[in-house]
């Protein structure tokens, strides 16, 4: 465009020389002769008055003055006497003829007077002097400049638009290249220059369709690395549950951990006889039998919100339900039992097999050694019992509500809207201070506040969930508008997410909040992304047009591949407290965070940190290059305005 404008002014200013040049030529001939015919005018009278008549007389030289007048084209003519007083004389203004003042002021052609002497022998009478009417000079000078005008106008006009496609044909792949390295910023590689040029600009096409190729090869295998580094850090091989180092981390930091620790219950199962099942069978059909027993866990896992398995060693699995009551957890506990007993057993005929399962509950104080232990020792037990079924998490010495009860009070809660919010900073890294404020949920029951890790899992498996996130949105927007300095960030549930209804409420929700809606975080698990892609794709779309900022939660535990966020608008992603956990420690999950870090920043995406409870954690955090991160050494949770503790 530039090129098109420098180009059109150029020729515009040599059209505007040209037409300027050209009627100043013209101007100076006919200037010329205005004063040749002045000059032939004043002869022609000089002579007449000094042989064809006497200049003495003023009445015969006033005669043959007005004839000579009014005959030709004069402005004016004088007849003065030797002393130049006028003997006879006649003239008229200029007038308006058709031509515009201004531009007879631009023009101004030089009105030269003729003169001539009039004699009689050798006495002078006097002298006349005759001015030539420019009328006709200006109007033909006008008349020249309207047709230059108009042939230039044509001439540049039609040299512009040949000009424009040219340069269009010739230009047109700058603005592909332009998109396509809009997209290659983007880290969109698929984009393709296929419009061809001069073979200068075909040379920089085939340059960049080459550099896309091989920058989307690059980051597809650092994509790939980052899967497999998670894979093999993180799940097991043969059944792709979580390895017994990850299930281990994870439990530890649900159990252990002063910020996550909350009711819960583990299982602890096992195929009896497999050592045999694999002898009679084979290796590959006994690792096709993990695997499908993994697919029964999975499914049931995928049932209990937040709920995680993983695979121990040889046949024995666990699973983890976090806020799961105890007289729950053993009647979902032995329904599952039950199925992989049934799928285990046809598949071992003639072998008669077992599945022997031990429940434990997580309570306040009891760390993960101790819980995982009181598991072993409960599936012992129900080896020892020699049928299927599972022993331990006695009912009757449950202290917690059982599901139901947990429904009532929060459709109780719901109704008189007796849900709280508390925050929690998300420290950055160069401690300037926070990025964001994380929004926890509590709901007020029996005169105290319940969190989110014990209610949530209730909330999630009765389908509450989308009321409690609805209720959580509304009031997190009112606080935005009473702290115009805050932003805040808020995680929706799987079943919202599910929801089309309560997206829907969502998306209107904070297409209303026009004044606050950019200083909103929403965050998704990665689990959820897994199990509700077009969902969620859906909502991060219509979130990235209302420019709220999308948070991917719990990165690292969902194996959503990392090549799929490439297409989201994601601002953030935080990574997995499990991953964070005594990270010192821990080379692979450092190299894995150090990559993802990498690869984020590259994307123009932020890397948080979450469950941060050691001042060793939050100095190897920083070291990575995270943005930033939150937890009990950062900064504990805190009720928002209005509520209490």
């Amino acid at each position: 465009m530039l090129l098109l404008v420098f180009t059109g002014g150029l020729i515009l200013l040599l059209l505007s020389t040209s037409l300027v040049l050209t009627l100043g030529s013209f101007r100076d001939y006919i200037s010329g002769q205005l004063e040749d015919h002045a000059r032939d005018g004043a002869t022609a009278l000089g002579m007449s008055l000094s042989h064809a008549i006497d200049g003495r007389d003023p009445v015969a030289s006033s005669s043959l003055i007005d004839a000579a007048f009014d005959s030709s084209r004069y402005l004016s003519v004088q007849y003065l006497d030797h002393a130049g007083q006028p003997v006879a004389a006649r003239s008229e203004p200029l007038g308006n003829f058709g031509v515009p003042d201004w531009f007879i002021a631009l023009a101004e052609i030089p009105l030269v007077e003729g003169r001539a002497e009039v004699t009689r022998g050798w006495n002078l009478l006097g002298t006349v002097r005759v001015v030539s009417n420019p009328q006709q000079a200006y109007r033909d000078l006008w008349n020249i400049s309207l047709a230059m005008v108009a042939i230039n106008a044509t001439v540049g006009g039609l040299g512009l638009v040949i000009l424009f496609a040219i340069l269009s044909r010739a230009l047109g792949p700058l603005r592909q290249l332009e998109a396509q390295a809009q997209a290659v910023s983007g880290r969109d590689f698929s984009q393709r220059v296929t419009q061809s040029s001069t073979r200068e600009l075909n040379r920089v096409t085939r340059a960049m369709n080459q550099m896309s190729d091989d920058l989307g090869v690059l980051f597809e295998g650092q994509g790939k690395l980052i899967q497999h580094l998670r894979q093999l850090n993180n799940e097991d091989s043969v059944t792709g549950l979580a390895s017994r180092t990850a299930f281990d981390q994870r439990l530890r930091v649900e159990v252990e951990s002063e910020e996550r620790a909350a009711p819960g219950a583990l299982l602890l199962f096992q195929l009896s006889d497999f050592a045999k099942f694999n002898q009679q069978f084979g290796r590959d059909t006994a690792d096709q039998m993990l695997g499908r027993v993994a697919d029964l866990v999975k499914a049931f896992v995928l049932k209990h919100a937040g709920g995680f398995a993983g695979r121990r060693m040889g046949a024995e699995i666990a699973v983890y339900l976090p806020g799961a009551a105890q007289a729950d957890a053993r009647l979902w506990f032995n329904e599952l039992v039950q199925q992989v007993y049934a799928l285990y057993s046809d598949a071992s005929l003639p072998l008669t097999v077992a599945v022997y399962g031990g429940i434990a509950q997580a309570e306040e104080g009891l760390g993960r050694g101790e819980l995982l232990a009181m598991a072993d020792e409960a599936m012992r037990q129900a080896h020892a019992d020699g049928k299927t079924g599972c022993r331990g998490g006695d009912p009757g010495q449950a202290p917690h509500f059982g599901a139901e009860s947990w429904r009532q009070r929060l459709e109780a809660a719901l109704a008189e809207e007796a849900l709280g919010l508390w925050q929690q900073p998300m420290v950055t890294r160069t401690g300037k201070g926070p990025a964001f404020y994380q929004v926890f949920s509590r709901i007020r029951c029996d005169d105290e506040w319940v969190r989110a890790g014990v209610f949530v899992p209730i909330a999630e498996r009765f389908g509450l969930m989308p009321a409690v996130d609805r209720l959580v949105v509304i009031k997190a927007i009112d606080w935005l508008r009473q702290d115009r300095d805050r932003q805040l960030a808020l995680s929706l549930g799987q079943s919202s997410l599910a929801d089309s209804d309560f997206r829907e409420q969502l998306i209107e929700l904070l297409r209303d909040a026009v004044d606050v809606r950019r200083r909103l975080w929403i965050g998704v698990s990665e689990q959820a992304m897994g199990h509700h892609r077009k969902p969620v794709k859906a909502l991060a779309q219509a979130l990235g047009k209302l420019r709220v900022g999308m948070v991917i939660d719990h990165f690292g535990v969902g194996g959503v591949p990392f090549s799929y966020l490439q297409g989201l608008p994601i601002r953030a992603l935080r990574i997995d407290h499990s991953f964070v956990h005594g990270i010192e420690a821990h080379e692979d999950n450092r190299f894995y965070l150090e990559s993802v870090v990498s690869i984020a920043h590259s994307l123009g995406v932020q890397v948080y940190a979450t469950g941060v409870e050691t001042a060793n954690e939050w100095e190897t955090l920083q070291a990575l290059g995270i943005d930033g991160a939150m937890g009990y050494h950062l900064g504990r949770p805190g009720p928002a305005n209005g509520e209490a503790e």
